[in-house]
C-alpha cells in the first residue's frame, strides 16, 4: 500500500483542481487590474467573476484569518497556492493599500468591531482604500501632521493632505491625525475617515508623466464617529508607523511598483531586440557588462526579497529591515528604467505620434515615473535614517 501523501502535496492538489476549475484561461499572464495605480477602469466579465471568486474563496489574502474573510492559509499552503497560481499564469486580483498596508496594520491594532467591519470587504476586493499621511509641510518630517480632530461627540477633522494616491477613486481613508497639539508624536492619532462624507475634497496632482495618480486632500470640518478610532488617542504614531513598514516591504518587491518593473521584460531580450547583430548578439561589451550586472543584482534581490519575507511572517509582521528592502528596489527599479531607455535610444525618448510603438511610449513614462520611486513611501535618505538608528544603533547612548 502506497503511503498516504504529505499533508502540503494535498493541499497542492486540491489548490491546482479549484484554479483549473475557476481560474478563467482568457486572463492567463495579464495584470492585476484591480492594483493598476490609474484607477479602477471597467473590468471585463471574466476579470469580474475571477475577482468575485478569488474573494470569497478568500485566497486574495490566503494568510489572514479566515473568521475575518481571509484564506486561513498557513505560509508553506500559501506558497505553494502561489507556486500553482504561477504555474497556469493566475495572478490575484485581491490587491491596493487595503491588501498592501491597512488591513495587516488593523489586524493587530484594530478592535474585534474593526476589524469585523473592514477585514473582510477588503478581504473580497470590494473597497478602495488610501492613506492620508503626507501634509504639505509634514513629508520628511511626518510627526508634523497639524490636520486636527477636535474632540466633539465626533471627531471634527480639519486639514490637508497631499500625495493621496488614488483619492479620487477610494472608498474610506486611513490618516494621521492630530487630537493634541501638546505633544509631537504623542499628539497622533490613526482615524478611518470615509471619503465620500460631507467636507471631504480631492484635486488630482498631475505628474511629469502625464498621469494624475496621486491628490491634494482637503478636509472641511468632516465628522468621523469616535468608533473609527484605531487604537487609542496618542497612538496613531506607533500604529503608523508599524504601517509603514508593510508598506515598505511591498514597494520594495512583489506587491508593489517595483515588484511590477522588475517583472517586465528582460532588458538582455530588449537589446538584442534594439542594439544586436544579425545573429541577436549585443555587440556593445560595456552595455552589455551592465546587463549583466543588473541581472544578477535583480535575481539576488528577488531571492533577499523572498527570504525577508518568510522572516516577517515567523516574526509576526515586517521590521525595521524593510527599509533596506525598499531603498535597494528603488535604486534597482530606476536602474533598470535607465537601462532600458539607453537600450532603445531614440525610441524610449517619444511621447507621442508615429513612429514609436505603444510599448516605447510606455518606456518614457515608465521612465518619468520611476525617479518618484525614491520618495514616495519614505525617501531614501528617511530609509537611510531608519536603518543607521534601528538597525545599526548609529548615534544610540552608551
Amino acid at each position: 500500500m502506497a503511503d498516504a501523501p504529505e499533508p502540503i502535496e494535498g493541499f497542492r492538489a486540491e489548490a491546482r483542481a479549484w484554479l483549473a476549475e475557476h481560474f478563467p484561461p482568457e486572463l492567463k499572464g495579464k495584470d492585476n487590474a484591480m492594483s493598476a495605480v490609474e484607477g479602477p477602469g471597467e473590468l471585463t466579465e471574466a476579470e469580474a467573476r475571477w475577482k468575485a471568486t478569488m474573494g470569497a474563496k478568500g485566497w486574495g489574502v490566503p494568510t489572514w484569518p479566515a473568521q475575518y474573510g481571509g484564506g486561513g492559509l498557513s505560509r508553506a499552503e500559501a506558497r505553494v497556492l502561489s507556486e500553482e497560481m504561477a504555474r497556469i499564469g493566475a495572478w490575484n486580483p485581491i490587491g491596493g493599500m487595503g491588501v498592501m498596508m491597512f488591513g495587516p496594520t488593523l489586524l493587530e491594532y484594530g478592535s474585534e468591531a474593526q476589524k469585523a467591519e473592514h477585514i473582510p470587504p477588503i478581504a473580497r476586493g470590494e473597497v478602495r482604500w488610501c492613506q492620508g499621511y503626507s501634509e504639505p509641510n509634514a513629508g520628511s518630517d511626518l510627526a508634523n501632521v497639524q490636520t486636527f480632530a477636535a474632540d466633539d461627540d465626533h471627531y471634527v477633522v480639519n486639514g490637508q493632505k497631499t500625495w493621496t494616491s488614488g483619492g479620487q477613486w477610494a472608498d474610506k481613508c486611513f490618516a494621521l491625525v492630530r487630537t493634541d497639539k501638546g505633544h509631537k508624536h504623542g499628539g497622533i492619532s490613526f482615524l478611518l475617515i470615509d471619503m465620500d462624507a460631507p467636507g471631504v475634497e480631492t484635486r488630482p496632482i498631475r505628474l511629469i508623466s502625464g498621469q494624475s495618480p496621486f491628490c491634494e486632500t482637503f478636509f472641511t470640518d468632516v465628522r468621523v464617529p469616535k468608533a473609527n478610532l484605531v487604537g487609542r488617542e496618542g497612538q496613531g504614531w506607533e500604529i503608523g508607523t508599524r504601517l509603514l513598514q508593510h508598506e515598505r516591504s511591498s514597494l520594495s518587491g512583489g506587491g508593489g511598483s517595483a515588484g511590477r518593473m522588475l517583472a517586465g521584460k528582460p532588458l538582455a531580450a530588449m537589446a538584442k531586440e534594439y542594439r544586436g547583430d544579425a545573429d541577436g548578439r549585443i555587440a556593445d561589451a560595456d552595455l552589455r557588462g551592465r546587463i549583466v550586472r543588473h541581472e544578477m543584482e535583480m535575481r539576488a534581490f528577488a531571492l533577499t526579497l523572498r527570504r525577508a519575507a518568510l522572516d516577517a511572517k515567523s516574526n509576526s509582521g515586517p521590521s525595521a529591515t524593510s527599509s533596506i528592502m525598499k531603498n535597494v528596489g528603488a535604486r534597482i527599479t530606476q536602474e533598470r528604467a535607465e537601462l532600458a531607455i539607453e537600450i532603445m535610444g531614440m525610441q524610449g525618448l517619444g511621447w507621442e505620434g508615429e513612429g514609436f510603438a505603444e510599448e516605447e511610449l510606455a518606456q518614457t513614462r515608465t521612465w518619468l515615473w520611476g525617479k518618484a520611486v525614491s520618495i514616495y513611501g519614505g525617501s531614501t535618505e528617511i530609509q537611510n535614517n531608519v536603518i543607521a538608528k534601528r538597525i545599526l544603533g548609529m548615534g544610540a547612548k552608551a
